[in-house]
């Protein structure tokens, strides 16, 4: 199936889109949006015209037509927990994203420009592995206290593609492996997939291992204090617990290769801190090898931590007892979403409906 794919993965600030001729890359771009032009905005949804105007006028300088265009896949948003797979867009996701199910999240708009783009020429939109993609084990979902329960929230759409290479790599196919793989970004997601599924994870702005701008698992008595404290409101505790804690509320940078040059010039506290979290990331990996029972083919390390040559010989130091160990740097999420589309395209996988996988 030949015909070029528009991803569209829309950010806090920015939106990147991207052209495949199949799942070939042709052309990428970063359109960024000032503070002042967002502003005008109540709710996110609200920006969808603003960025779909931006996005249109891009391919029309790109000489690029809408026309030539095979399908549009959008970065899937805060839905309701659904499996993982490549969605259609329908009326009902729609409104799901419009009003943010989960959550209010420039994500939300990826399906909503898809599809009004894809209307236009009477194609497909898609959305490709939110992070809403929920494929616990009902085990997985105590929490301990009974009016609290475990949600899956995941680094899905970049798990999922790492993992298909590997298997793909393996000879196998991702229903026939079990993975640990270790999404290595501003947030961690350690995700244990048993037989291909995401049957259980952290959650990335409230457990397991701290990174670079969050807290991850804090001792929870001593959260309560701080929270009736009286010092923080309670938006103040949630950016302080997502945005100001990790890498950057001990050292006040976010960015690793930061730390590491400080480390170079030997502050002895950088380097505990940093340690500290690798030591986390090695810990989570340990704890997870038990849902699989020990019978893990691959850990994968991936995100844009897993470029750092010393967190990932300190990871595998600790955890290459359980399996040997892949890493895959980085996170390409839209050639992830133009994958995504293509093997729709290709009769490779059918794409899911979302009313059918969903509790409406």
């Amino acid at each position: 199936m030949r015909g070029l794919i528009l991803a569209i993965n829309p950010g806090s600030t920015s939106t990147k889109i991207a052209v495949f001729e199949g799942d070939v890359k042709l052309k990428q771009t970063n359109l960024t949006h000032s503070a002042s032009e967002l502003a005008k905005y109540e709710k996110i949804a609200d920006q969808f015209e603003f960025r779909k105007q931006q996005i249109i006028t891009y391919l029309k300088d790109e000489g690029i037509e809408i026309k030539d265009l095979a399908c549009v896949v959008g970065r899937g948003g805060l839905l309701r927990p659904m499996p993982s797979g490549t969605y259609l867009v329908t009326e009902k996701m729609l409104e799901d994203l419009r009003i943010g199910y989960q959550g209010e999240h420039a994500s939300n708009l990826g399906g909503i420009i898809a599809k009004s783009i894809a209307d236009e020429i009477g194609k497909n939109a898609y959305i490709v592995d939110p992070v809403a993609v929920d494929e616990f084990e009902d085990i997985a979902r105590i929490s301990g206290i009974p009016e609290i329960k475990r949600r899956s929230l995941v680094h899905a759409l970049n798990i999922k593609a790492v993992s298909r290479r590997v298997a793909k790599d393996l000879g196998k196919k991702l229903d026939e492996c079990n993975f640990i793989v270790a999404h290595l970004g501003g947030g961690i997601s350690v995700a244990p997939l048993k037989n291909g599924r995401i049957v259980d994870v952290n959650n990335a702005n409230e457990s397991g291992p701290f990174s670079p701008e969050r807290c991850g698992q804090v001792p929870v008595g001593d959260l309560v204090k701080l929270a009736f404290s009286g010092k923080y409101t309670q938006k103040e505790l949630k950016k302080k617990m997502v945005g100001q804690a990790g890498l950057v509320g001990y050292l006040g940078t976010n960015d690793a290769r930061v730390v590491e040059e400080m480390i170079k010039n030997g502050d002895e506290k950088a380097k505990l801190i940093f340690e500290a979290m690798c030591y986390q990331i090695g810990k989570e990996i340990g704890a997870v090898s038990t849902v699989l029972f020990g019978k893990v083919d691959r850990i994968i390390l991936t995100g844009g931590l897993a470029y750092s040559q010393r967190l990932v010989e300190y990871v595998k130091e600790m955890v290459e007892f359980i399996a040997k160990v892949e890493v895959i740097p980085g996170e390409d999420e839209m050639q992830a979403l133009a994958e995504g589309a293509y093997r729709v395209l290709c009769n490779e996988e059918e794409a899911k409906i979302y009313e059918n996988e969903v509790k409406i």
